[in-house]
């Protein structure tokens, strides 16, 4: 029997175009699973395709079909779509944090940001998990960067299994010291060489970080006070307004006085201060996202976390009058 070589050749030329179409597709589909946020709290996006329903997309994302009609303000009896453009919520039921495995979800980079800041944005993961997900070995990152902040389970999306394990922070804090002690070192060798009767230099205050700081002896403004003081060393306050506010919900704030608002045109992670001219307190909070595009925000300026809210005491759910500057 003569076996035909060049049928062989060609057959495994295909599967091999197969298998990498397949792949490319798979890494794809990945690559829409960017996280966003609004004042429902997380979600991805998800375009309708044919044949797609309620019931289809919430066994395809692990959620509760009712709950996506919900949080697209939907009639769950009248359907969807085809093309039509829908929110998938990230809940605790089906966004893991704290695994290596299933389908990745992604998060681009801003300008400024570090692990740290993104953790603390989505849910307060940590940057020990960050590092691992994305083979990173500092809490540096650069704009535009995707990176992984989380998994779906599911068995309807590609899934991927991220070997290894979260490096200790205190490796982190370790190398990331090792720089400082040699020019400490160096500096001490300098201040010996002085004459006896020149002053001691003051040691520049360290940044608080979460571990570091008493929750007892927060201060009332927010944790974020310190930090404002810090930014507007370098950016100094330019910006003065009046503006109409409502209220988003999260957890965040209640217990580390960590405030968060949601504004246009101020770069995400940037310090705002808040004061409500009617009790006068005030607070400082880190910048969310924006509040353009989203038809709940139509009439308002920014939206502040409830945690915010309650420590400037406002009594309107709906809407009042604050000052900020930043």
């Amino acid at each position: 029997m003569k076996i035909d070589f060049k049928y062989l050749r060609m057959k495994r030329i295909f599967l091999l175009f197969f298998f990498m179409f397949s792949l490319l597709m798979a890494v794809s589909a990945q690559s829409d699973m960017m996280i966003h946020y609004n004042m429902k709290g997380f979600y991805l996006e998800h375009k309708v395709q044919k044949g797609e329903s309620f019931y289809a997309l919430g066994r395809k994302y692990n959620v509760s079909p009712k709950s996506i009609a919900e949080f697209n303000d939907l009639d769950y009896n009248k359907g969807i779509f085809i093309d039509q453009r829908l929110l998938i919520p990230l809940t605790d039921d089906n966004f893991d944090q704290k695994g290596n495995s299933g389908s990745a979800v992604f998060y681009k980079a801003k300008e400024n940001e570090t692990l740290t800041t993104i953790g603390e944005m989505i849910n307060n993961v940590s940057p020990a998990n960050l590092r691992w997900w994305n083979a990173l070995k500092t809490n540096d990152v650069k704009e535009n960067t995707k990176l992984i902040v989380g998994f779906i389970h599911s068995p309807s999306l590609p899934a991927v299994t991220i070997a290894g394990q979260p490096q200790k922070e205190e490796i982190i804090a370790a190398v990331n010291k090792e720089p400082v002690k040699e020019e400490k070192k160096l500096e001490e060798k300098k201040t010996e060489e002085k004459d006896s009767v020149d002053p001691p230099t003051k040691k520049e205050e360290a940044p608080p970080t979460e571990m570091a700081i008493d929750k007892t002896k927060l201060p009332k403004e927010g944790f974020f006070k310190y930090f404002f003081e810090q930014q507007i060393k370098t950016h100094p306050v330019t910006k003065n307004e009046t503006v109409t506010a409502g209220i988003f919900k999260t957890v965040s704030g209640w217990n580390d006085a960590k405030f968060y608002l949601l504004i246009d045109d101020v770069s995400p992670g940037s310090i705002v201060r808040i004061i409500n001219p009617t009790t006068n307190n005030t607070i400082y909070a880190k910048v969310l996202g924006k509040m353009s595009g989203i038809r709940q925000n139509e009439g308002l300026d920014i939206r502040i976390s409830n945690a915010a809210a309650d420590a400037l005491g406002v009594q309107d759910d709906n809407k009042f009058i604050v000052s900020i500057n930043y």
